[in-house]
């Protein structure tokens, strides 16, 4: 009896490891026969207004596939060691259809992310993205941003920081009424005119953008990002040129 219980205790130990190893493999052992890229994926991370979900955005490149989504057990690790980010299965939805994309993902716990994704033969990594969805949840605040529309074509926005101060840049988005983004950019400043590039540091516009018709409805969405990537700030708010 006590060697069939014995041979049981062993293989349950092996199933579970077996199953584990399955499951969440690290981000290294993915990594060990593939040639990487690394900090080569645009990413950022935020905590939902209305749910306990944190969303993880990527900007997908055209021809991109096999996106993955990794994470640490905590915060407490080295972030740049590989072994410690294990691969969790998590659905992947379109944000501005498609142009950019995101999981959404259930964390008790804060940690360190990475996404990743496959492009002409080889895998891409973004910067390790620090969660802070219980210290520093991310603020909703339309009413920061303001407009000047007086060159309807090409109006002027600017917008002030909520309550945290250590933002390091600025994602810009306008979309039209469906949701397409027409333009996608970066500035340090707190600031942003469209669609003149003269303080854009990084832009992710595919082509020149329309010019804004006076009197259409478009949308204007901000996020400030911090040095570690997370999302201090969501502001979205529509706007009509006049």
């Amino acid at each position: 009896m006590q060697r069939f219980c014995a041979l049981i205790l062993i293989c349950f130990a092996v199933g579970c490891s077996t199953d584990k190893l399955g499951q969440d493999a690290t981000l290294e052992d993915s990594l060990s026969s593939k040639r990487a890229v690394f900090d080569n994926v645009i990413a950022c991370a935020a905590s939902n207004e209305h749910d306990d979900l944190v969303s993880v955005f990527f900007y997908p490149r055209d021809g991109a596939t096999n996106f993955r989504y990794y994470e640490t057990q905590d915060e407490e690790i080295d972030k740049n060691d590989f072994d410690n980010y294990y691969r969790v299965e998590a659905s992947v939805s379109d944000v501005f259809n498609g142009y950019l994309k995101k999981f959404e993902v259930s964390v008790l716990e804060e940690k360190w992310v990475i996404v990743s994704f496959d492009e002409a033969g080889t895998t891409h990594l973004s910067n390790p993205i620090r969660l802070k969805q219980k210290t520093k949840p991310t603020e909703y605040l339309p009413e920061n941003i303001t407009v000047d529309a007086t060159d309807a074509s090409m109006p002027t926005f600017s917008w002030k920081d909520g309550t945290y101060k250590d933002t390091k840049i600025y994602f810009q988005v306008i979309s039209d009424t469906d949701h397409n983004l027409l333009s996608g950019t970066y500035t340090y400043e707190k600031a942003y005119h469209y669609y003149d590039l003269g303080n854009v540091v990084l832009n992710i516009t595919k082509g020149t953008p329309p010019g804004l018709k006076k009197g259409a409805t478009y949308g204007f969405t901000l996020l400030a990002v911090s040095e570690d990537n997370w999302v201090n700030l969501y502001s979205e708010i529509d706007f009509t040129p006049n």
